[in-house]
């Protein structure tokens, strides 16, 4: 299966072949294994892994969904308001401690101002290409994203929230 998985497309989505890449999209439905949502909207793509940003964005009630895009059940949908507050909560945290970067202001001003635009009921997280690059069963490893890596990742944002983890912050 690595690497020559069956593509699907459907209402819009399709992708002729491997990018390495995770795509994280909003939706107002989430995907079943008959139908994908009547508008998809893209939030982001990030090529060679799936980055902290995404996990956290998935970060509120994550569940497996039919992926949109490949066969196997390996997308991941999430609550949108609650993956984007926690998001948003962290860049504030970290925002505290470089008031003198305007830079880092006006990303964040970017970032909310995109993440209002595509404002949807969930988020989706399509895992197929990099989950794929493994040799391992990609079922079993986006089970692993849900019940594993992201909690994780959203427990040390929520601790670097409450101020008890300023480590994981450097």
């Amino acid at each position: 299966w690595a690497g020559t998985a069956p593509v699907r497309s459907r209402a819009g989505v399709s992708v002729a072949a491997m990018a390495n890449r995770s795509y994280l999209y909003s939706a107002d439905t989430l995907p079943t294994e008959t139908d994908n949502p009547q508008q998809i909207l893209c939030v982001s793509e990030h090529r060679w892994d799936i980055p902290l940003g995404h996990k956290l964005l998935v970060g509120r009630e994550p569940q497996i969904v039919q992926s949109m895009i490949w066969n196997p059940r390996i997308g991941i949908g999430a609550d949108y308001a609650g993956g984007t507050a926690l998001l948003l909560d962290l860049l504030r945290v970290v925002g505290e401690g470089l008031e003198e970067e305007p830079d880092f202001a006006e990303l964040v001003d970017k970032i909310t101002t995109h993440l209002e635009r595509q404002r949807a009921t969930y988020f989706v997280l399509e895992t197929g290409e990099m989950l794929s690059l493994d040799d391992g069963d990609v079922e079993e490893a986006a089970q692993r994203l849900v019940s594993d890596d992201i909690p994780e990742a959203v427990a040390r944002a929520e601790a670097a929230i409450a101020g008890e983890d300023d480590e994981w912050l450097e």
